[in-house]
């Protein structure tokens, strides 16, 4: 059994406000446009309102707020009538815990280590402080514990036979056992007029109460795990049908509550006495002890590696596979995984057993799966994981950066450094920002992990007089150091090749660094982190722990990169915006065409099938955002000065404050690249839509930047400077004039762009899925900015033009369409005849060879061939340069004598326009194949 695989995808962002129900009515169009599948953000049961549906709370429901299993059947159902497979996005590694409305979460917060969830969550119950022994830090509460308690904000309260700790509208669950300070001797409380049979089941309640085992009690099996929640559930419904029956219970109940409520000391002896510590949110993240997606507090990581926990999550998965329902897999953040590989290889296992197949390892695969991976420069994905590639992100950054001039690139920094005064390369902003994460956001998974090597090294004669600073140091100096995500050392010892010499870089880069800095950490200590992170040691015994701890170590230099580059450096260093993107590598000036094609014949060796992005629910900025900032490493000097007629305004906008003028001069060079990239295309008069979302974005940017503000301490003043500074500029009609100015300057080239770029992506190799709305054009800012509504009537309109008119006059519409490209059509043209090829030739673009073709600098142009079937793509870049602004589109005489190499001669047909080309030598003029339209997909006719 193989699994079936997508010809192109189109990704849709469900939430409330856009279930299966709307989703469902947008199927019929997909279909038309030309997609096989249709690629779903995640579905499963997420925290009520949630608009993205990655803070799953429960893997074994579909989500009521899309409208429920029945609905997501309805839809599946009506996808497939369509021909439309369904790809469902999946969270293995993590599960939203906020606001009581996670089961398994509130019966470890109930029970503890006793809870039959507690090995859900990568929860440390030993913990270096010893205060939190047997517990789960929550960190919740909006100031210092004892103050929340003095100001009664946290108090005792009774539903019926439960009782709960209230903290205004977040309910926390009591553990059954701690309610024997409560309940003990009630029942003489009660008036004399009491029935006896009524006393002696208060009495007896009282009495289970205190026979449940405790929580910490050690070696309990499952068995004991289930009885000691059956025997809860009993006392909880023995003690609700009581306070039903009698009002003297309820009385004497809400007596005792009130009592606990007003002595601060015995309502604290209560809270002590419950399987979590309450702490303040901000101080929280250094002792926190259970691991995290990132550093967000609300999402808690699974043990997915516990067969249990892999089972659990994956039945109704599973069972949507069994029943034909969902076709492939995205997964979310494998990176987190304790063991990537080997969860895939389950994954697979459990997807052909539901299938009522079998699978090994190296025979076909049988759930199309692709995994979100960010590749570094240079890395590659390991040949032997159960997955079909990527989520794209690496073919995002490859693909972007082929539009971006590295030419421009001094004279770009020069420009940048001058108007910021940044004088430090990406690399250095990136080693601070991963240095700043694990200090600031990540602490207490810094501690836990090293607190874990503490005790590797106080079982080694050599390493027992490292102390525990020692080891912090080291450990956050070789994941500041670290050059990629993670490595993938395995269990039994197996890893992917380059994982030692990755390891032996950080450890190097490190002691460099450390010794450099004038820290006093011994040479000897990261030797010995290189001995555990290879596992280079002694016997078998201390090699098992060295692996443990390399798994968990993996685990953190994922997110600490993540958060170190996304979600800080990305702010920080802003030289050329439109590569600051997810999977690119900002150092990296742009993409040489020749990188390009080597990447892409790659891809077409090892990963026919990984999927191509172009923008995504995580992307900063909107593909054609990005495809206009671009078209600035064509200009530096336009480009230096308007910057030089904006600063006098600029710098009458800031403000001064205690810190400094405010806004920083990085953030303002921000801010312009944002507006011109986002900047309507219909220049429209009307701003103010613009302006909102520009503030709403440099708000999250300078909080992400960490530098002058931030989401956990937010300076307001800075933050109002920075608002004033948009809605300033924003509202002074000579900056809006010149922006406007600019932005039609750049507006076609930059179009260009767009559609190059989409082209390419719908005829490399791979799988191409097209972002919700971006067949049209997608200015969007950095999410939720990106999740915003599409217009699907415009769009199923347009599309209903083009085919009523392109068969006929196929190159008159794309001439009329380009004239008007503003409104979005013509990329709408681009992808839906790009896609009804794929339609008609699906071997070619799914298994045909990859060969590049010479085209000079100013063209990316590459041949799929498949078993007498050719497709030739001509995508232009750099237009600006090209034309020199003499003419708007990459058209015709502008082209010159250039000439494109063809493999073969013969008759072809543009698949975006209609015209024949007939090829007699191998070398055609570029004037003629772009002769009327400024971009071509060539399909090669066979002779008659």
């Amino acid at each position: 059994m193989t699994a079936r695989l997508p010809r192109a995808t189109y990704r849709l962002q469900l939430h409330a406000d856009f279930p299966f129900r709307a989703a469902q009515k947008v199927l019929p169009y997909l279909a038309r446009l030309g997609v096989s599948d249709v690629y779903l953000s995640p579905i499963w049961e997420s925290a009520p309102g949630s608009t993205h549906g990655y803070d799953v709370t429960d893997h074994s429901r579909i989500d009521d707020d899309l409208g429920g299993e029945g609905a997501f059947r309805r839809f599946a159902a009506r996808a497939r009538e369509l021909g439309l497979g369904v790809v469902v996005d999946f969270v293995p590694n993590h599960m939203g815990i906020q606001g009581g409305h996670n089961p398994y979460w509130e019966d470890v917060l109930r029970h503890g280590q006793a809870s039959r969830y507690a090995h859900f969550f990568d929860i440390s119950w030993r913990p270096l402080k010893r205060a939190l022994e047997g517990k789960v830090l929550l960190p919740v509460l909006g100031d210092q514990y004892g103050r929340v308690l003095e100001r009664g904000e946290l108090r005792l309260e009774r539903d019926g036979g439960q009782f709960f700790l209230q903290y205004y509208d977040r309910r926390f669950p009591l553990s059954p056992r701690s309610l024997w300070a409560l309940l003990e001797g009630v029942e003489a409380h009660l008036p004399e007029r009491v029935a006896q049979d009524t006393r002696a089941e208060l009495a007896s309640i009282a009495r289970s109460v205190a026979n449940l085992p405790r929580s910490v009690t050690p070696d309990l099996t499952g068995a004991d795990r289930e009885a000691r929640a059956q025997e809860a559930a009993v006392v909880t419904r023995r003690l609700d049908a009581l306070t039903r029956e009698s009002r003297a219970v309820r009385d004497v109940l809400d007596a005792a509550v009130s009592f606990v409520n007003a002595d601060t000391a015995r309502l604290d002896a209560l809270i002590q006495e419950q399987n979590y510590r309450l702490a303040f949110w901000k101080v929280a993240s250094e002792e926190i002890n259970y691991r995290r997606f990132f550093d967000i507090n609300d999402l808690a990581a699974l043990r997915m590696e516990d067969p249990r926990v892999f089972e659990w999550a994956h039945t109704k998965l599973f069972e949507l596979v069994r029943d034909g329902l969902i076709t492939g897999v995205r997964l979310d953040h494998t990176d987190g995984l304790y063991d990537p590989a080997g969860y895939f290889a389950a994954l697979q296992q459990g997807a052909a057993q539901a299938l009522g197949a079998r699978y090994a390892q190296g025979e076909p695969l049988p759930l199309y799966v692709v995994a979100e991976k960010i590749l570094e420069p240079g890395e590659v994905l390991p040949d032997a994981w159960a997955v079909h590639g990527t989520t794209g992100y690496d073919f995002l950054a490859q693909l972007n950066g082929v539009f971006v001039d590295g030419a421009a690139e001094d004279e770009l920094t020069a420009i940048y450094r001058r108007f910021t005064g940044d004088r430090d390369g990406y690399g250095e902003h990136l080693y601070r920002g991963k240095h700043l994460i694990q200090r600031v956001s990540l602490p207490g998974e810094v501690n836990v992990l090293t607190e874990h090597l503490e005790r590797l090294a106080e079982s080694d004669l050599r390493a027992r007089d490292f102390t525990l600073s020692a080891l912090r140091s080291t450990v956050r100096e070789v994941i500041a150091c670290f050059p990629v995500y993670r490595t993938y050392i395995r269990a039994d010892g197996s890893r992917e090749p380059g994982d030692d010499a990755k390891i032996d870089r950080a450890v190097n880069d490190a002691r460099a660094r450390s010794r450099h800095s004038g820290s006093n950490v011994d040479p000897s200590v990261f030797e010995y982190l290189r001995g555990v992170l290879k596992l280079d040691a002694p016997d078998a015994r201390a090699r098992a722990a060295y692996a443990d701890f390399a798994l968990k170590f993996q685990q953190l230099t994922g997110p600490v990169t993540a958060k170190g580059a996304e979600d800080t450096a990305f702010y920080r260093f802003g030289r050329l915006l439109s590569l600051n993107e997810v999977g690119g590598d900002p150092a990296l000036f742009g993409t040489p065409p020749r990188s390009f094609h080597a990447s892409a014949r790659a891809r077409a060796d090892h990963w026919p099938h990984a999927m191509l992005a172009g923008s995504t629910h995580d992307t900063k900025r909107g593909e054609d955002t990005r495809a206009r900032i671009s078209v600035l490493s064509e200009i530096p000097q336009t480009w230096s000065a308007y910057l030089s007629g904006w600063s006098p305004l600029i710098r009458r906008l800031e403000r001064d404050t205690d810190l400094g003028r405010a806004p920083t001069s990085p953030d303002t060079y921000a801010l312009v690249q944002n507006a011109l990239g986002a900047f309507p295309l219909t220049g429209d008069a009307d701003l103010s839509g613009l302006t909102g979302r520009l503030s709403a974005y440099m708000l999250k940017a300078a909080r992400e930047a960490k530098q002058r503000t931030g989401w956990a301490s937010p300076d307001s003043e800075y933050e109002a400077a920075l608002d004033a500074l948009v809605r300033g500029l924003m509202a002074d009609g000579s900056f809006t004039s010149s922006l406007r100015e600019l932005h039609a300057r750049i507006s076609p080239y930059g179009a260009q762009n767009g559609l190059s770029a989409a082209l390419v992506r719908l005829t490399a190799p791979g799988v191409p899925d097209t972002y919700q709305g971006c067949e049209g054009w997608n200015q969007s800012l950095v999410d939720p900015d990106n999740r915003r509504p599409v217009d699907y009537a415009w769009r199923a309109r347009t599309l209903a033009r083009l085919e009523k008119r392109h068969a006929g006059g196929g190159l008159n519409l794309a001439q009329e369409l380009l004239e008007g490209y503003a409104d979005g059509g013509v990329k709408l043209l681009v992808t839906w005849a790009a896609l009804q090829a794929r339609a008609a030739h699906p071997e070619l673009f799914g298994q045909g060879t990859y060969q590049p073709l010479e085209a000079g600098k100013y063209l990316l142009a590459f041949a799929r061939a498949h078993a007498g079937q050719l497709a030739v793509t001509v995508a232009p870049r750099l237009t600006l340069s090209l034309t020199r602004e003499q003419s708007p589109w990459a058209v015709g005489e502008v082209w010159g004598n250039r000439q494109l190499t063809l493999p073969v001669t013969g008759t072809y047909r543009n698949a975006l326009t209609g015209e024949t080309l007939r090829v007699r030598s191998e070398k055609v003029p570029v004037a003629k194949v772009l002769e009327d339209f400024p971009l071509a997909l060539l399909i090669r006719e066979k002779p008659a």
